[in-house]
């Protein structure tokens, strides 16, 4: 039987600490605030600088953008339940923010694979580079990377609206996870679990897959260039691209597992976990991005040294 809830669910801050909560604000507030600084930095960049005006850093504008969500679509719960200007959250708003959270994620996963897909044509494919990556097919790959993103996390989510919430309502983060509000239904959440499980499998799992598969040609066909400078040259291009991918990749297993199996691990393990994948990839991405890509630091630096002037 379905029942509709109108209930509130009690946000987590940080267990235990909950007297330092104006202390911890400052640290989130900083991140918080780099977030949006590196990301909109990023952004600016790319859209004023002709010289980037290219698929490699379309792409990165996309993961820039993905990553300033991430920030926007979190922000005011975890700030709020720090500041303790809030406790409770509506279980629609709560659906709303998963719905966000994952199909933000699901998307990084998707432009990252993007990103490896315009390396691997750059590398291994040179001259079709830019027969084969135009504006035009650029478009199509971010329309499908959104469609793909939030259209395969509904079902799932949807469903979130018709459990029977029975359980004590309290999340154990500072926003809403689909698996942290299933953990509190006492409906049959079989769908949703399988259901979630397909959904990474497919779509995480397998980005990941590809992502490999892409590196391991690309580096086949570096190792067959004769020169060792021109090696480097073309591995330099990757290597920002890898240090996003992990940055994406190991929180998010590390929280997978933490969920999974780390029932008997400290409340303070799953909340830390659960903010390092949230807010790591999108303060880190800028930072990588500015310090590898000799474009963007230049530009970056530029655009630092005409305000400090």
């Amino acid at each position: 039987h379905f029942h509709l809830n109108s209930s509130t669910f009690v946000l987590t801050g940080v267990p235990g600490l909950e007297v330092y909560s104006l202390w911890l604000s400052i640290p989130f507030s900083s991140i918080y605030a780099m977030v949006f600084l590196g990301n909109c930095t990023v952004l600016h960049v790319i859209r004023t600088e002709p010289s980037l005006h290219q698929p490699m850093f379309y792409f990165l504008a996309m993961l820039s953008l993905t990553d300033l969500c991430m920030g926007l679509s979190t922000v005011h719960t975890v700030l709020g339940v720090l500041y303790g200007f809030l406790q409770e959250i509506s279980l629609d708003f709560c659906i709303a923010q998963s719905y966000f959270i994952h199909g933000l994620s699901l998307m990084e996963s998707s432009v990252l694979l993007a990103m490896a897909f315009d390396r691997y044509i750059a590398i291994c494919n040179p001259l079709r580079y830019s027969s084969i990556l135009t504006n035009d097919n650029i478009m199509k790959i971010g329309v499908a990377i959104l469609c793909r993103s939030f259209s395969f996390i509904s079902p799932a989510i949807i469903r979130l609206k018709f459990l029977n919430y029975c359980r004590p309502h309290i999340l154990s983060h500072s926003f809403c996870l689909h698996q942290d509000l299933i953990r509190l239904a006492c409906s049959d959440i079989r769908f949703n679990s399988i259901y979630a499980l397909v959904l990474v499998i497919m779509n995480l799992l397998l980005d990941a897959v590809l992502i490999l598969i892409s590196y391991i040609m690309i580096l086949h066909t570096v190792l067959a260039i004769a020169s060792q400078e021109e090696r480097m040259k073309s591995l330099q291009t990757c290597v920002s691209h890898i240090c996003a991918v992990l940055v994406f990749y190991i929180p998010i297993i590390g929280l997978t597992m933490v969920h999974r199996f780390g029932k008997h691990l400290s409340p303070l393990v799953h909340v830390l976990m659960g903010n390092i994948y949230i807010l790591f990839p999108p303060l880190m991405n800028p930072i990588i991005y500015s310090i590898k890509t000799h474009q963007i630091r230049r530009r970056v630096q530029r655009l630092f040294s005409l305000k400090t002037v």
